[in-house]
């Protein structure tokens, strides 16, 4: 014991900086103990699965001019509240009923003279968003809007209700497409898939069908309306073990 505090009070600075390391690593977990690198592989892909759509979205309103802007408003009021009550009328529930913009401009002159343009009249615009849940009942709806006053229809588009759920179809499809693909690559690099360590999904928009709606001034019939189908997509990014 004695000997041993006698010789380390003798070395040299160097020898102690040379103890101290070899001590460090003897006790490090690094050097005890090497970490051998996972192996893993992350592949992505994509699932899809198709539903019939069981309810509508239509954008529509009125559109009106006038020499004063006062003008504008009030008859594009009274022309609204009538495609209003054309649509309760017709079973829309109030709730379904939802004003999506209200716009007040100038319609200007222009003159080909080059004079400055003037202001002739004034422009009121309405439109609301419509959601229909009776699609036997669309073609009609349509009809009735344009017979109440409504002259601007800037499009309808399908939707499906409970595509959240019916999406777990394309969710498992997703991961099939993705453990297929892992385990092709795995084997031509000469190894297999192992346990799955992490799993992700990316939000991805649903692909609604949609249809360009009607500019007429009067619809003589109801109009004829194919809901099609819908895709509902879903994509994960799948990490697996390599063993």
């Amino acid at each position: 014991m004695f000997r041993s505090r006698r010789l380390l009070l003798n070395a040299t600075p160097y020898v102690l900086a040379t103890l101290a390391v070899i001590f460090a690593l003897q006790i490090s977990p690094s050097f005890a103990e090497e970490k051998v690198m996972e192996r893993t592989i992350t592949v992505s892909a994509t699932g899809t699965a198709t539903a019939e759509p069981d309810e509508a979205r239509i954008t529509s309103g009125v559109s009106t001019e006038a020499p004063s802007a006062r003008e504008a408003l009030t008859g594009d009021s009274e022309a609204m509240n009538k495609v209003i009550a054309a649509l309760k009328a017709k079973g829309i529930d109030a709730k379904d009923i939802q004003t999506a913009s209200f716009n007040v401009e100038p319609v200007m002159d222009y003159s080909k003279d080059g004079t400055p343009p003037k202001v002739r009249g004034y422009r009121v615009s309405n439109q609301v968003v419509v959601v229909v849940r009776d699609l036997d009942n669309l073609g009609a709806v349509l009809d009735d809007l344009v017979s109440a006053g409504a002259n601007q229809i800037q499009g309808l588009s399908f939707e499906v209700s409970k595509a959240e759920t019916l999406k777990d179809e394309a969710r498992k499809d997703a991961i099939a497409n993705a453990l297929r693909r892992a385990k092709l690559l795995a084997a031509a690099a000469g190894a297999e898939v192992g346990q799955v360590l992490q799993i992700s999904e990316e939000a991805t928009p649903d692909m609604p069908v949609t249809y360009a709606g009607p500019r007429f001034a009067k619809a003589q019939a109801a109009v004829p309306i194919e809901r099609g189908t819908s895709k509902l997509e879903a994509r994960v990014t799948t990490t697996w073990q390599l063993k």
